[in-house]
Protein backbone atom coordinates (compact mmCIF):
# COMPACT_ATOMS: atom_id res chain seq x y z
CA UNK A 1 0.00 0.00 0.00
CA UNK A 2 2.92 2.07 1.11
CA UNK A 3 4.96 1.51 -2.45
CA UNK A 4 1.46 2.29 -3.99
CA UNK A 5 1.03 5.87 -2.56
CA UNK A 6 4.86 6.09 -3.99
CA UNK A 7 4.45 5.87 -7.13
CA UNK A 8 1.38 8.14 -7.28
CA UNK A 9 2.90 11.34 -5.61
CA UNK A 10 5.19 10.35 -8.49
CA UNK A 11 2.36 11.81 -10.70
CA UNK A 12 3.49 15.14 -11.32
CA UNK A 13 6.50 13.80 -13.30
CA UNK A 14 4.08 11.17 -15.26
CA UNK A 15 4.61 13.62 -18.58
CA UNK A 16 8.61 13.54 -18.62
CA UNK A 17 8.40 9.78 -17.57
CA UNK A 18 6.52 9.49 -20.57
CA UNK A 19 8.52 11.17 -23.11
CA UNK A 20 11.98 9.78 -21.64
CA UNK A 21 10.74 6.26 -21.76
CA UNK A 22 9.01 6.62 -24.98
CA UNK A 23 11.91 8.08 -26.46
CA UNK A 24 13.89 4.98 -25.85
CA UNK A 25 11.56 2.76 -26.84
CA UNK A 26 11.78 4.65 -29.80
CA UNK A 27 15.61 4.53 -29.97
CA UNK A 28 15.32 0.46 -30.01
CA UNK A 29 12.29 -0.12 -32.00
CA UNK A 30 14.04 2.02 -34.69
CA UNK A 31 17.16 0.34 -34.10
CA UNK A 32 15.62 -2.98 -34.75
CA UNK A 33 13.65 -2.24 -38.12
CA UNK A 34 14.60 -3.54 -41.13
CA UNK A 35 16.99 -1.10 -43.52
CA UNK A 36 17.36 -3.14 -46.21
CA UNK A 37 17.14 -0.47 -48.70
CA UNK A 38 17.50 3.14 -48.81
CA UNK A 39 13.74 3.61 -48.61
CA UNK A 40 13.02 1.48 -45.33
CA UNK A 41 15.13 3.80 -43.69
CA UNK A 42 13.06 6.84 -45.25
CA UNK A 43 9.94 4.86 -43.82
CA UNK A 44 11.19 3.83 -40.57
CA UNK A 45 12.42 7.48 -39.98
CA UNK A 46 8.87 9.15 -40.65
CA UNK A 47 7.10 6.13 -38.21
CA UNK A 48 9.59 7.01 -35.66
CA UNK A 49 8.23 10.47 -36.26
CA UNK A 50 4.82 10.16 -36.38
CA UNK A 51 4.77 7.75 -33.20
CA UNK A 52 7.10 10.79 -31.38
CA UNK A 53 4.25 13.22 -32.21
CA UNK A 54 1.52 10.77 -30.52
CA UNK A 55 3.87 10.54 -27.69
CA UNK A 56 4.17 14.76 -27.28
CA UNK A 57 0.42 14.56 -27.61
CA UNK A 58 0.50 11.78 -24.47
CA UNK A 59 2.33 14.03 -22.56
CA UNK A 60 0.68 16.85 -23.35
CA UNK A 61 -3.09 14.97 -22.32
CA UNK A 62 -1.14 14.61 -18.75
CA UNK A 63 -0.06 17.86 -18.37
CA UNK A 64 -3.46 19.15 -18.79
CA UNK A 65 -5.26 16.38 -17.29
CA UNK A 66 -8.53 17.45 -15.09
CA UNK A 67 -7.45 15.55 -12.63
CA UNK A 68 -4.10 16.92 -12.22
CA UNK A 69 -3.96 19.52 -9.12
CA UNK A 70 -4.01 22.88 -9.11
CA UNK A 71 -2.29 23.37 -6.40
CA UNK A 72 2.51 23.84 -6.21
CA UNK A 73 3.93 20.52 -5.96
CA UNK A 74 7.36 19.86 -4.93
CA UNK A 75 9.13 16.30 -5.63
CA UNK A 76 12.85 15.02 -4.83
CA UNK A 77 13.88 17.30 -2.17
CA UNK A 78 12.39 20.21 -3.79
CA UNK A 79 14.53 19.63 -6.98
CA UNK A 80 11.20 18.99 -9.18
CA UNK A 81 8.67 21.59 -9.03
CA UNK A 82 5.10 21.10 -10.38
CA UNK A 83 3.23 24.46 -10.45
CA UNK A 84 0.73 26.56 -12.73
CA UNK A 85 4.17 28.10 -13.78
CA UNK A 86 5.58 24.93 -14.97
CA UNK A 87 2.55 23.15 -16.74
CA UNK A 88 2.14 26.64 -18.93
CA UNK A 89 5.16 26.14 -20.20
CA UNK A 90 4.97 22.56 -21.28
CA UNK A 91 2.25 22.97 -23.07
CA UNK A 92 3.63 25.48 -25.37
CA UNK A 93 6.71 23.08 -25.15
CA UNK A 94 5.03 20.46 -26.13
CA UNK A 95 2.81 22.02 -28.65
CA UNK A 96 6.17 23.66 -30.17
CA UNK A 97 7.87 20.26 -30.68
CA UNK A 98 5.13 18.32 -32.20
CA UNK A 99 4.87 21.44 -34.98
CA UNK A 100 8.23 21.24 -35.50
CA UNK A 101 8.15 17.51 -35.68
CA UNK A 102 5.52 18.29 -38.73
CA UNK A 103 7.21 20.79 -40.00
CA UNK A 104 10.43 18.42 -40.48
CA UNK A 105 8.62 15.58 -42.31
CA UNK A 106 8.77 16.49 -46.11
CA UNK A 107 11.86 18.14 -45.89
CA UNK A 108 13.89 15.09 -44.62
CA UNK A 109 12.32 12.75 -46.92
CA UNK A 110 13.38 15.03 -49.87
CA UNK A 111 17.15 15.51 -48.11
CA UNK A 112 17.31 11.74 -47.16
CA UNK A 113 17.66 12.51 -43.84
CA UNK A 114 14.67 11.30 -42.68
CA UNK A 115 15.83 8.47 -40.20
CA UNK A 116 14.56 7.44 -36.89
CA UNK A 117 17.44 9.30 -34.61
CA UNK A 118 15.97 12.64 -35.62
CA UNK A 119 12.94 12.29 -33.93
CA UNK A 120 14.46 10.63 -30.94
CA UNK A 121 16.73 13.62 -30.76
CA UNK A 122 13.63 16.01 -30.55
CA UNK A 123 12.09 13.87 -27.80
CA UNK A 124 15.40 13.79 -25.72
CA UNK A 125 15.79 17.50 -25.76
CA UNK A 126 12.09 17.99 -25.05
CA UNK A 127 12.99 15.93 -21.75
CA UNK A 128 15.59 18.72 -20.78
CA UNK A 129 13.13 21.57 -21.46
CA UNK A 130 10.55 20.24 -19.39
CA UNK A 131 13.14 19.19 -16.25
CA UNK A 132 14.51 23.01 -16.54
CA UNK A 133 11.13 24.45 -16.50
CA UNK A 134 10.21 22.50 -13.66
CA UNK A 135 13.60 23.01 -11.88
CA UNK A 136 13.86 24.16 -8.13
CA UNK A 137 17.51 23.15 -7.52
CA UNK A 138 20.85 24.14 -9.59
CA UNK A 139 21.98 20.64 -9.90
CA UNK A 140 18.51 19.58 -11.62
CA UNK A 141 19.04 23.15 -13.35
CA UNK A 142 22.17 21.98 -14.95
CA UNK A 143 21.60 18.45 -15.89
CA UNK A 144 18.31 19.29 -17.30
CA UNK A 145 19.87 22.30 -19.25
CA UNK A 146 22.72 19.58 -20.78
CA UNK A 147 20.24 16.69 -21.69
CA UNK A 148 18.70 19.56 -23.91
CA UNK A 149 21.96 21.20 -25.04
CA UNK A 150 23.25 17.48 -26.40
CA UNK A 151 20.47 16.84 -28.54
CA UNK A 152 20.77 20.61 -29.84
CA UNK A 153 24.64 20.10 -30.41
CA UNK A 154 23.75 16.96 -32.76
CA UNK A 155 20.88 18.53 -34.38
CA UNK A 156 22.52 21.50 -35.64
CA UNK A 157 25.03 19.31 -37.49
CA UNK A 158 22.12 16.54 -38.17
CA UNK A 159 23.44 17.10 -42.17
CA UNK A 160 26.42 15.76 -41.73
CA UNK A 161 27.23 16.19 -45.83
CA UNK A 162 26.80 19.98 -45.96
CA UNK A 163 29.55 21.86 -44.54
CA UNK A 164 27.47 24.65 -43.29
CA UNK A 165 25.46 22.50 -41.03
CA UNK A 166 28.61 20.61 -39.74
CA UNK A 167 29.97 24.29 -38.55
CA UNK A 168 26.81 25.29 -36.81
CA UNK A 169 26.91 22.30 -34.92
CA UNK A 170 30.65 22.83 -34.09
CA UNK A 171 30.12 26.43 -33.23
CA UNK A 172 26.95 25.58 -31.38
CA UNK A 173 28.76 22.77 -29.33
CA UNK A 174 31.83 25.18 -28.36
CA UNK A 175 30.07 28.06 -27.59
CA UNK A 176 27.11 26.08 -25.69
CA UNK A 177 29.98 24.49 -23.84
CA UNK A 178 31.46 27.64 -22.84
CA UNK A 179 28.09 28.87 -21.75
CA UNK A 180 27.36 25.60 -19.80
CA UNK A 181 30.55 26.43 -18.26
CA UNK A 182 30.17 29.86 -17.04
CA UNK A 183 26.69 28.90 -15.47
CA UNK A 184 28.26 25.92 -13.50
CA UNK A 185 31.25 28.13 -12.47
CA UNK A 186 28.32 30.65 -11.10
CA UNK A 187 26.30 28.03 -9.67
CA UNK A 188 29.32 26.87 -7.62
CA UNK A 189 30.07 29.96 -6.61
CA UNK A 190 25.60 30.50 -5.23
CA UNK A 191 26.42 27.05 -3.57
CA UNK A 192 29.73 28.10 -2.03
CA UNK A 193 28.07 31.27 -0.28
CA UNK A 194 24.68 29.94 0.39
CA UNK A 195 25.43 26.31 1.80
CA UNK A 196 22.56 24.86 -0.24
CA UNK A 197 21.47 24.30 -4.15
CA UNK A 198 17.68 24.57 -3.43
CA UNK A 199 15.98 27.68 -4.95
CA UNK A 200 13.52 28.36 -1.25
CA UNK A 201 17.00 27.91 0.60
CA UNK A 202 19.06 30.28 -1.48
CA UNK A 203 16.46 32.72 -1.59
CA UNK A 204 16.17 32.81 2.41
CA UNK A 205 20.32 33.27 2.19
CA UNK A 206 20.34 35.87 -0.13
CA UNK A 207 17.41 38.19 1.64
CA UNK A 208 19.21 37.92 4.94
CA UNK A 209 20.91 41.11 6.30
CA UNK A 210 24.33 41.82 4.74
CA UNK A 211 23.40 39.11 1.74
CA UNK A 212 23.24 42.35 -0.55
CA UNK A 213 26.84 43.43 -0.26
CA UNK A 214 28.37 40.07 -0.16
CA UNK A 215 30.42 39.93 -3.18
CA UNK A 216 30.96 36.12 -4.52
CA UNK A 217 27.21 35.65 -4.25
CA UNK A 218 26.75 38.24 -7.04
CA UNK A 219 29.04 37.15 -9.30
CA UNK A 220 27.99 33.85 -8.60
CA UNK A 221 24.86 35.44 -9.65
CA UNK A 222 26.21 37.20 -12.71
CA UNK A 223 27.88 34.33 -14.38
CA UNK A 224 24.63 32.33 -13.45
CA UNK A 225 22.84 34.83 -15.76
CA UNK A 226 25.93 34.52 -18.36
CA UNK A 227 25.40 31.07 -18.75
CA UNK A 228 21.35 31.51 -19.43
CA UNK A 229 21.68 34.57 -21.53
CA UNK A 230 23.91 32.30 -24.19
CA UNK A 231 20.96 30.21 -24.30
CA UNK A 232 18.13 32.92 -24.97
CA UNK A 233 20.51 34.57 -27.52
CA UNK A 234 20.84 37.46 -25.41
CA UNK A 235 23.11 40.51 -26.31
CA UNK A 236 26.19 40.74 -26.13
CA UNK A 237 25.77 36.82 -25.73
CA UNK A 238 24.27 36.05 -29.20
CA UNK A 239 27.10 35.79 -31.34
CA UNK A 240 26.33 31.69 -32.26
CA UNK A 241 22.58 32.79 -33.56
CA UNK A 242 22.81 33.78 -37.23
CA UNK A 243 25.42 31.41 -38.27
CA UNK A 244 23.68 28.30 -36.28
CA UNK A 245 20.08 29.48 -37.79
CA UNK A 246 21.37 29.82 -40.97
CA UNK A 247 23.85 26.58 -41.47
CA UNK A 248 21.35 24.51 -39.95
CA UNK A 249 18.76 22.52 -41.54
CA UNK A 250 15.92 24.58 -41.97
CA UNK A 251 13.54 22.67 -40.03
CA UNK A 252 15.75 22.54 -36.75
CA UNK A 253 16.17 25.81 -36.91
CA UNK A 254 12.90 26.29 -36.93
CA UNK A 255 13.09 24.04 -33.42
CA UNK A 256 16.00 26.23 -32.33
CA UNK A 257 14.34 29.13 -32.53
CA UNK A 258 10.57 28.14 -31.22
CA UNK A 259 11.05 25.36 -28.54
CA UNK A 260 15.08 25.66 -26.37
CA UNK A 261 14.19 29.62 -25.86
CA UNK A 262 10.96 28.96 -24.19
CA UNK A 263 12.41 26.87 -22.17
CA UNK A 264 15.44 28.94 -21.24
CA UNK A 265 13.68 31.88 -20.86
CA UNK A 266 10.93 30.23 -17.92
CA UNK A 267 14.34 29.17 -16.49
CA UNK A 268 15.81 32.51 -16.33
CA UNK A 269 11.83 33.87 -14.90
CA UNK A 270 12.16 30.55 -12.68
CA UNK A 271 15.65 31.56 -10.98
CA UNK A 272 15.50 35.04 -10.66
CA UNK A 273 11.61 35.15 -9.17
CA UNK A 274 12.23 32.38 -6.75
CA UNK A 275 16.11 31.85 -6.00
CA UNK A 276 16.94 35.75 -5.70
CA UNK A 277 14.28 37.73 -4.82
CA UNK A 278 16.17 39.85 -2.37
CA UNK A 279 18.75 40.87 -5.08
CA UNK A 280 16.06 42.54 -7.01
CA UNK A 281 18.13 45.88 -7.58
CA UNK A 282 21.12 43.94 -9.44
CA UNK A 283 19.56 41.52 -11.54
CA UNK A 284 17.24 44.04 -12.47
CA UNK A 285 20.09 46.23 -13.79
CA UNK A 286 21.43 43.73 -15.84
CA UNK A 287 17.94 42.10 -16.78
CA UNK A 288 17.39 45.71 -18.37
CA UNK A 289 20.88 46.06 -19.99
CA UNK A 290 20.48 42.57 -21.60
CA UNK A 291 16.91 43.67 -22.77
CA UNK A 292 18.01 47.31 -23.91
CA UNK A 293 21.05 46.04 -26.41
CA UNK A 294 19.10 43.10 -27.72
CA UNK A 295 15.99 44.56 -28.81
CA UNK A 296 18.60 47.70 -30.18
CA UNK A 297 21.11 45.55 -31.57
CA UNK A 298 18.27 42.82 -33.08
CA UNK A 299 16.45 45.74 -34.68
CA UNK A 300 19.43 47.39 -36.25
CA UNK A 301 21.54 44.03 -37.56
CA UNK A 302 18.78 43.00 -39.09
CA UNK A 303 18.33 45.78 -41.76
CA UNK A 304 20.79 44.70 -43.72
CA UNK A 305 20.45 40.63 -44.04
CA UNK A 306 19.33 39.31 -47.18
CA UNK A 307 19.44 35.91 -46.14
CA UNK A 308 15.18 35.26 -44.94
CA UNK A 309 17.20 32.82 -42.02
CA UNK A 310 19.49 35.19 -40.72
CA UNK A 311 16.86 37.92 -40.86
CA UNK A 312 14.35 35.64 -38.34
CA UNK A 313 17.47 35.04 -36.27
CA UNK A 314 18.53 38.86 -35.42
CA UNK A 315 14.55 38.98 -35.21
CA UNK A 316 14.85 36.43 -32.30
CA UNK A 317 17.75 38.31 -30.78
CA UNK A 318 15.43 41.82 -30.56
CA UNK A 319 12.33 39.53 -29.46
CA UNK A 320 14.24 37.99 -26.58
CA UNK A 321 14.93 41.54 -25.62
CA UNK A 322 11.33 42.36 -25.91
CA UNK A 323 10.35 39.46 -24.08
CA UNK A 324 12.82 40.70 -21.16
CA UNK A 325 11.50 44.14 -20.57
CA UNK A 326 8.49 42.29 -18.49
CA UNK A 327 11.38 40.17 -16.60
CA UNK A 328 12.86 43.37 -16.06
CA UNK A 329 9.76 44.78 -14.34
CA UNK A 330 10.10 41.84 -11.53
CA UNK A 331 6.61 42.09 -10.72
CA UNK A 332 2.95 39.27 -11.49
CA UNK A 333 2.36 41.47 -14.35
CA UNK A 334 5.42 41.37 -15.81
CA UNK A 335 6.04 37.79 -15.27
CA UNK A 336 2.30 37.40 -16.96
CA UNK A 337 3.54 39.65 -19.99
CA UNK A 338 6.75 37.20 -20.59
CA UNK A 339 4.38 34.35 -20.69
CA UNK A 340 2.14 36.19 -23.01
CA UNK A 341 4.78 37.10 -25.09
CA UNK A 342 6.67 33.51 -25.45
CA UNK A 343 3.38 31.81 -26.27
CA UNK A 344 2.59 34.26 -29.25
CA UNK A 345 6.20 34.20 -30.53
CA UNK A 346 6.50 30.71 -30.62
CA UNK A 347 3.22 31.04 -33.16
CA UNK A 348 4.76 33.59 -34.97
CA UNK A 349 8.42 31.95 -35.13
CA UNK A 350 6.75 28.37 -36.77
CA UNK A 351 4.84 30.17 -39.23
CA UNK A 352 7.67 31.91 -40.60
CA UNK A 353 10.18 29.09 -40.67
CA UNK A 354 6.78 27.24 -42.46
CA UNK A 355 7.16 29.92 -45.19
CA UNK A 356 10.74 29.57 -45.22
CA UNK A 357 10.32 25.60 -45.79
CA UNK A 358 8.05 26.75 -48.90
CA UNK A 359 10.31 28.45 -50.79
CA UNK A 360 11.54 25.93 -53.16
CA UNK A 361 12.21 25.72 -56.99
CA UNK A 362 11.61 22.12 -57.77
CA UNK A 363 13.95 19.86 -55.26
CA UNK A 364 15.97 23.65 -54.82
CA UNK A 365 15.27 25.28 -51.50
CA UNK A 366 15.71 29.40 -51.83
CA UNK A 367 16.82 31.42 -48.85
CA UNK A 368 17.03 34.81 -49.99
CA UNK A 369 14.22 37.33 -49.73
CA UNK A 370 14.49 38.78 -52.49
CA UNK A 371 13.17 35.44 -54.22
CA UNK A 372 10.16 35.93 -52.88
CA UNK A 373 9.21 39.16 -55.31
CA UNK A 374 5.60 38.82 -56.34
CA UNK A 375 4.85 36.00 -54.43
CA UNK A 376 1.26 37.95 -53.67
CA UNK A 377 0.42 36.91 -57.86
CA UNK A 378 2.30 33.10 -57.50
CA UNK A 379 0.76 31.94 -54.23
CA UNK A 380 -1.99 34.77 -52.66
CA UNK A 381 -2.34 32.32 -49.17
CA UNK A 382 0.81 32.01 -48.44
CA UNK A 383 1.56 35.91 -49.35
CA UNK A 384 -1.31 36.51 -46.97
CA UNK A 385 -0.22 34.31 -44.18
CA UNK A 386 3.14 35.42 -44.31
CA UNK A 387 2.34 39.20 -44.32
CA UNK A 388 -0.02 38.68 -41.34
CA UNK A 389 3.16 37.28 -39.38
CA UNK A 390 5.28 39.84 -40.54
CA UNK A 391 2.98 42.57 -39.32
CA UNK A 392 2.15 40.56 -36.31
CA UNK A 393 6.12 40.45 -35.43
CA UNK A 394 6.16 44.34 -36.61
CA UNK A 395 3.70 45.01 -33.56
CA UNK A 396 1.19 46.33 -35.59
CA UNK A 397 -2.22 45.92 -34.25
CA UNK A 398 -4.79 43.99 -34.06
CA UNK A 399 -2.79 41.16 -34.31
CA UNK A 400 -1.27 38.75 -31.82
CA UNK A 401 2.26 40.58 -31.59
CA UNK A 402 0.65 44.07 -30.86
CA UNK A 403 -0.70 42.19 -28.08
CA UNK A 404 2.58 40.21 -27.00
CA UNK A 405 4.79 43.71 -26.49
CA UNK A 406 1.39 45.79 -25.24
CA UNK A 407 1.79 43.09 -22.16
CA UNK A 408 5.07 43.28 -21.43
CA UNK A 409 5.61 47.48 -22.00
CA UNK A 410 2.39 47.74 -19.86
CA UNK A 411 4.03 45.83 -16.78
CA UNK A 412 7.24 48.23 -17.48
CA UNK A 413 5.11 51.06 -17.28
CA UNK A 414 3.87 50.07 -13.78
CA UNK A 415 7.27 48.97 -12.36
CA UNK A 416 8.83 52.54 -13.04
CA UNK A 417 11.01 51.26 -15.65
CA UNK A 418 9.11 54.06 -18.67
CA UNK A 419 12.13 54.89 -20.18
CA UNK A 420 12.66 50.99 -20.79
CA UNK A 421 9.23 50.95 -22.27
CA UNK A 422 10.00 53.76 -24.78
CA UNK A 423 12.82 52.55 -26.16
CA UNK A 424 11.41 49.47 -26.58
CA UNK A 425 8.96 51.13 -28.46
CA UNK A 426 11.38 52.92 -30.56
CA UNK A 427 13.18 49.84 -31.57
CA UNK A 428 10.04 47.96 -32.74
CA UNK A 429 9.81 50.90 -35.15
CA UNK A 430 13.10 50.10 -36.12
CA UNK A 431 12.51 46.60 -36.49
CA UNK A 432 9.14 47.15 -38.59
CA UNK A 433 11.19 48.26 -41.45
CA UNK A 434 12.19 44.95 -42.33
CA UNK A 435 9.49 43.45 -41.74
CA UNK A 436 7.14 45.80 -43.78
CA UNK A 437 10.12 44.88 -46.87
CA UNK A 438 9.23 42.03 -46.78
CA UNK A 439 5.64 42.29 -47.14
CA UNK A 440 7.06 45.37 -49.99
CA UNK A 441 8.96 42.88 -51.50
CA UNK A 442 5.89 40.52 -52.11
CA UNK A 443 3.08 42.60 -53.06
CA UNK A 444 4.02 45.09 -54.70
CA UNK A 445 7.74 43.68 -56.91
CA UNK A 446 7.94 42.19 -60.01
CA UNK A 447 6.49 38.58 -59.91
CA UNK A 448 9.38 36.10 -60.12
CA UNK A 449 8.88 32.50 -60.96
CA UNK A 450 6.30 30.40 -58.71
CA UNK A 451 7.28 28.49 -56.01
CA UNK A 452 7.03 24.39 -55.82
CA UNK A 453 3.94 23.19 -54.55
CA UNK A 454 3.60 23.69 -50.48
CA UNK A 455 3.76 20.34 -48.96
CA UNK A 456 0.48 19.37 -46.79
CA UNK A 457 2.30 19.32 -42.79
CA UNK A 458 4.14 22.73 -43.53
CA UNK A 459 0.75 24.46 -45.01
CA UNK A 460 -0.71 23.34 -42.05
CA UNK A 461 1.35 24.68 -39.31
CA UNK A 462 1.19 27.72 -41.59
CA UNK A 463 -2.06 28.16 -41.89
CA UNK A 464 -2.28 27.47 -38.18
CA UNK A 465 -0.18 30.14 -37.10
CA UNK A 466 -1.24 32.71 -39.52
CA UNK A 467 -4.58 31.85 -38.12
CA UNK A 468 -3.70 32.30 -34.90
CA UNK A 469 -2.27 35.77 -35.01
CA UNK A 470 -4.88 37.11 -37.22
CA UNK A 471 -7.83 35.35 -34.28
CA UNK A 472 -5.98 36.26 -31.50
CA UNK A 473 -7.93 39.68 -30.52
CA UNK A 474 -11.22 37.65 -31.09
CA UNK A 475 -10.62 35.40 -27.47
CA UNK A 476 -7.54 36.79 -26.18
CA UNK A 477 -8.34 35.76 -22.58
CA UNK A 478 -7.67 32.15 -22.30
CA UNK A 479 -3.85 32.49 -23.09
CA UNK A 480 -4.25 35.84 -21.15
CA UNK A 481 -5.91 34.31 -17.56
CA UNK A 482 -3.59 30.94 -17.85
CA UNK A 483 -0.37 33.12 -18.26
CA UNK A 484 -1.64 35.56 -14.79
CA UNK A 485 -2.35 32.41 -12.76
CA UNK A 486 0.88 30.65 -13.96
CA UNK A 487 2.50 34.30 -12.95
CA UNK A 488 0.87 34.01 -9.63
CA UNK A 489 2.03 30.52 -9.12
CA UNK A 490 5.87 31.72 -8.82
CA UNK A 491 4.57 33.34 -5.42
CA UNK A 492 6.57 31.57 -2.87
Amino acid sequence: MKEMYQLASYGPVLPEIIVALGAMALLMIGAFMPVSCENCVQRNGLRVGWLSILLLAAALYFVVAPGGSAKTISLFEGAFIADGFARFMKILILIGAAASLLLSFDYLKSHKLMQFEYPVLVLLSVVGMMMMVSAGDLIALYLAMELQSLALYVLAAIRRDDVKSSEAGLKYFVLGALSSGMLLYGASLIYGFTGSTNFTVIAQVATASGAASNIGLIIGLVFLMVGLAFKIAAVPFHMWTPDVYEGAPTPVTAFFAAVPKLAAMALLVRVLSIGFPGGLVKWQQIIVFLSLASMIFGAFAAIGQTNIKRLIAYSSIANIGFALVGLAAANEEGVQGVLVYLAIYMAMTLGSFACILAMKRGDKEVEDISELAGLSQTNPSMAVILAALMFSLAGIPPLAGFFAKFYVFLAAVKAGLWPLAVLGVLASVVGAYYYLRVVKIMFFDEAKPAFAHVDRNVFLVMAASGLFVMLFIVAPSPIIDAAMAAARSLKP
